[in-house]
């Protein structure tokens, strides 16, 4: 029998670690007061949503593959496969984000000049990428303590301490950067097409509730224990996105802010003005610790889904190979080869960091929505399909209610894929062309992929009918 790794509380920490992180509130912050409108409709139209779902599944079938399992269950190998192989690509483009925010915040730890400096970037993700592919190789157990340990330590901590700064900021009578005043203007967006494209920002930031599923077979009770998780992980999610944004908007002057460097830029300026600037190098290094907790939960997450769609035939017997951890030897990689190519790549032909930056978290988000859309549709055809599978958790209201989210939920996946296409306001827009060029042409080719793939395998693939 498989040893159980994972207890509720691993599991909470694990799923919030997948879900949280506090690289977002710069771009968050840019949206000054109406963030709240923006936090709180992202929350109706995605956040909820994407949970109830997520739960539903989970709890229908707590299986090893999370996603891969659910959509393989609806509409076959095909387009499990899809599924998988989305949430795969999805990591391997969005962890670039997550290394470009833990190599800035570990600037500010010896060189804070160096925040901008793309070859420093570029030899700091490298080390990254393999130094955690190599923890992830040892297996889940250790993964798991790293994700735990470095979530408490460097997400948790440091978004308490800038809430509370945040709140001594206001106390002590210091001059607000954002008018806060309440009127129709400061709290709800000018409904320009340019401004709703930041919504897909804290779509983003919403994102990746559902990932733990991956590891189901390592959960205990996962059918009682997965629902507590992800309503735990959108709780604290929802506060620490919109409180420590809040937080930032009111100290850093907009001009300041770095899609970047904006967390730490925030923890510098608190600081200084209170004459703690010895501390920032301290404070860098936490936040670029609670980052790398992240990356690693996300290393080692689709790439377990994808797993179990190779060992059914749909990638061959080199993908399929674990190693005596029960780790995908292999695919991590295959997968850590990957990511140094594309996030090189990003910094050494995009026009700034910044532009670098958001490309990535546009096309991942393009990915991740696709990826969505085929979940929402899954859960919505297994109530008819497999009505008698006991789920502990059911979206209430019976099929009524299933059809309300989902279609809500589909309608917002494909508004926010459109809406990825266009860069926000906030940055430059000299490259546009350039820019639709990048995505357009890789979300082709990401598309493409698993299809040619899925026609080219063979039987012999099979290892688990075999």
């Amino acid at each position: 029998m498989k040893q159980k790794v994972m207890n509720l509380f691993t599991l909470m920490m694990v799923t919030s670690a997948f879900n949280i992180s506090i690289r977002n509130l710069p771009i968050i912050a840019t949206t000054q007061m109406q963030m709240i409108f923006f936090a709180l409709l992202t929350l109706a139209i995605f956040y909820i949503p994407v949970a109830l779902i997520s739960a539903e599944l989970a709890t229908g079938w707590p299986k090893m593959g999370g996603i891969a399992v659910w959509v393989t269950e609806a509409f076959g190998k095909k387009i499990g496969f899809l599924a998988i192989w989305l949430q795969w690509i999805f990591m391997n483009i969005g962890v670039i984000a997550m290394l470009y925010f833990i190599s800035a915040s570990l600037s500010f730890v010896f060189a804070p000049s160096l925040v901008n400096n793309k070859f420093y970037l570029i030899f700091m993700n490298i080390f990254l990428i393999w130094a955690f592919t190599f923890f992830n190789l040892k297996g889940l157990k250790i993964s798991s303590k790293i994700s735990q340990t470095f979530f408490i330590t460097g997400i948790l901590i440091p978004a308490i301490l800038i809430i509370l700064l945040g709140i001594l900021y206001i106390i002590k009578g210091k001059t607000l950067q954002v008018d806060t005043s309440l009127t129709l203007t400061n709290y709800l967006p000018d409904w320009h097409f340019t401004t709703l494209v930041i919504l897909i920002a804290f779509m983003r930031a919403f994102g990746g509730v559902e990932g733990s599923a991956v590891h189901a077979n390592s959960v205990e009770n996962p059918k009682v224990n997965y629902p507590i998780a992800i309503a735990f992980a959108v709780i604290l999610g929802f506060s620490i996105n919109v409180f420590g944004s809040l937080s930032l908007a009111l100290v850093i002057p907009q001009k300041e802010i770095s899609l970047i460097g904006g967390v730490m830029s925030a923890f510098s300026i608190y600081l200084q003005k209170y004459n703690l600037k010895s501390l920032i190098p301290i404070l860098g290094l936490l936040v670029a610790i609670g980052q790398m907790g992240g990356f690693s939960t996300w290393l080692a997450g689709p790439v377990k889904g994808l797993l179990e769609t190779a060992r059914e035939g749909e990638l061959p017997p080199f993908c399929q190979r674990v190693n005596k951890y029960n780790m995908p030897s292999n695919l991590l990689i295959i997968q850590a080869v990957f990511i140094t190519i594309t996030s090189s790549f990003f910094l050494l032909f995009a026009s700034s960091v910044n532009m670098s930056f958001w490309i990535s978290v546009a096309l991942s988000i393009m990915i991740y929505v696709s990826m969505y859309f085929l979940m929402i549709l899954s859960c919505l055809y297994l109530r008819y399909k497999k009505p008698d599978v006991k789920r502990n958790f059911k979206i209430p209201f019976k099929n009524v209610g299933v059809w309300i989210v989902a279609l809500i939920g589909m309608m917002t996946m494909i508004f926010a894929f459109i809406m990825a296409l266009f860069p926000p306001n906030q940055l430059e827009h000299e490259n546009y062309l350039k820019y639709i060029l990048i995505l357009s042409i890789s979300i082709i080719i990401i598309f493409m992929i698993p299809l040619i793939i899925h026609r080219l395998k063979k039987p012999s693939w099979n290892i688990i009918n075999k």
